[in-house]
Order: C-alpha cells, then sequence, then structure tokens
C-alpha cells in the first residue's frame, strides 16, 4: 500500500531537479502522475520537451503510471492542457504542485524590464495558470491538496534576486488566500519553501561556497510527500520550510502585540517613545521571533 494509491499527481517543472524527484516519489507511492515541464535553460529560453518524457519513461521502468506534458505553464493555454491531460488519461485530479521556475538574477539598478516580466509570468501566472483549472475542479470534486512553491528569497529576502523575490513573495500571498477561500471544499493549500542544490541553483554564491551543507532534490521531496499525503490530515495555509542548514520547519509571519495609539492627538515621536511595544528587539528575535 502506497501513501498515494489512486490519487492523480499533477507536478510542474517536473522534467529535472525537484519537479522530477517529486513525480518519481509519487508514482512510487501509488500515484498517476503528470510530468510537466517545457525543458530548455533555467532562465526560460527555448524548449526541450524530451525532458518531461523521459521522466516518465523511468516511472514506468519501474512499473509507474505517468504522462508527459510539454506546455508552457505561464498561459492560461498551458495551465489548462496540464490539468485536461490528467483528466484525460487518469479521471481525476487530486494533487496539484507548481513547482515550474526559471532565474534571471540581477541586482536591481541593472534588472531589465523583459527580466522582471518573464520572472514573474513563470512563476507567479503560471501558479495562477495551473491552479485555476485543478481548483475548479476540486470545488465541484470534494477536495484535494495544491503545493506552491515560495523561496525565502521572497520571504525574507536575497541579494540579486528582486525579480524572483517578488514573485516567491507573491505565491505566498497567493496561497493565504487559497487556503481562505479553499478550506469548506477540503482544499488543503500549502506553500513549499525549499534550499536545495539544483541546476537552478547550483552556482548561487551560497551553495558554491558550501556544497556540501545543501539538500538535493531527494532531500526535499519527503516533505513534499507528507504534505499531499494523508499523513498531514486537514492542515491548511502552512508554510514549510525545508533546507539543509535548517531542516525541516514550519515558517510564520510574526507580529508584535503592538501599541494601541489614540484615534487622534497621536504623533511620529510616539512610536519612539512606544518602540518595545511595537517592534522585535534583537534578543526576541534571537528566541525564536525570527523575521518571517
Amino acid at each position: 500500500m502506497g501513501l498515494l494509491d489512486g490519487k492523480v499527481a499533477l507536478i510542474t517543472g517536473a522534467g529535472g531537479g525537484l519537479g522530477e524527484a517529486y513525480a518519481k516519489l509519487f508514482a512510487r507511492e501509488g500515484a498517476s502522475v503528470v510530468v510537466n515541464d517545457l525543458g530548455g535553460p533555467r532562465d526560460g529560453s527555448g524548449a526541450d520537451k524530451s525532458m518531461a518524457q523521459q521522466v516518465v519513461d523511468a516511472i514506468k521502468a519501474e512499473g509507474g503510471k505517468a504522462v508527459a506534458n510539454g506546455a508552457d505553464i505561464s498561459t492560461m493555454e498551458g495551465g489548462q492542457s496540464v490539468f485536461d491531460d490528467a483528466i484525460r488519461h487518469f479521471g481525476r485530479a487530486d494533487i496539484l504542485v507548481n513547482n515550474a521556475g526559471i532565474l534571471r538574477d540581477q541586482t536591481f539598478h541593472k534588472a531589465s524590464e523583459a527580466d522582471w516580466d518573464k520572472v514573474i509570468k513563470v512563476h507567479l501566472k503560471g501558479t495562477f495558470c495551473c491552479t485555476m483549472p485543478v481548483f475548479r475542479w476540486m470545488r465541484e470534486n470534494g477536495g484535494g491538496v495544491i503545493v506552491n512553491t515560495s523561496s525565502t528569497s521572497g520571504l525574507i529576502g536575497n541579494f540579486g534576486q528582486t525579480n524572483y523575490g517578488a514573485a516567491k513573495g507573491g505565491i505566498w500571498g497567493l496561497s493565504n488566500v487559497l487556503a481562505i477561500e479553499g478550506r469548506k471544499y477540503n482544499i488543503r493549500i500549502w506553500t513549499l519553501a525549499p534550499g536545495a542544490l539544483t541546476r537552478m541553483t547550483a552556482d548561487l554564491p551560497r551553495y558554491k561556497e558550501n556544497p556540501g551543507a545543501a539538500l538535493g532534490p531527494d532531500g526535499i521531496a519527503p516533505a513534499v510527500l507528507y504534505m499531499v499525503s494523508d499523513l498531514s490530515g486537514d492542515q491548511t495555509g502552512k508554510v514549510l520550510g525545508v533546507s539543509g542548514p535548517r531542516g525541516v520547519r514550519e515558517m510564520r509571519m510574526m507580529e508584535m502585540e503592538g501599541w494601541k495609539p489614540p484615534h487622534t492627538g497621536w504623533n511620529a515621536q510616539d512610536i519612539v517613545a512606544h518602540a518595545k511595544e511595537i517592534f522585535f528587539s534583537e534578543e526576541q528575535i534571537k528566541m525564536g521571533a525570527r523575521r518571517f
């Protein structure tokens, strides 16, 4: 008996890296998998639809069930295509993992409009495009689980990734709203913030400087399996961070109790006077009240 017996999973960006690891693990656990990947370089230029097929062939060689999809998920037609393949081949859409992404890193003063638009389109709009048909189906068919991929670059920040960080922060916000709207339909929403050594991240400074501390894709996949399986119960609306340096942990926005000013008659200087009630101290941050 597998944890995902009888389930149908749709995974974007599954032709390599994290998505490939998810697809293979899900298939071993009994899921039928739609493996989506446009293929091509990590900056989103070009395409190589054979990448998805190679993962499908590997899954089938192990006795699993899978079908390849090479659609561009940053379009509504592409997102619909991934869903349509799930229904056409397997009749259901129980799990969606929005994993596809690209990188076009630049410091902000060097950034171009084209790089900004492309990264936002693939990550944030792509998550929207793939989620819409699946969410609607789940709403009418008893629910399901959606995992949206964010990043500490969006939740905390990272040098040189304004476009990527903005997209990943937007995905977190999208997930928060979907969790509220999907709850009564038994649609569970997770946000994942993975830190893994893949072809997307291999030349990033933090991995080049300390590659031994990084997890590979197979080190992230068990957490995603937990999210989409019955092991996670009815949990929804949560962010799970998974990385080598910090392990597996829930991440939350933290806020102070705050100072309540009068409706009128207060000024900017009052914020200074009540700073201890408004701002986290360094000691509180060290004790666990991290910025996120």
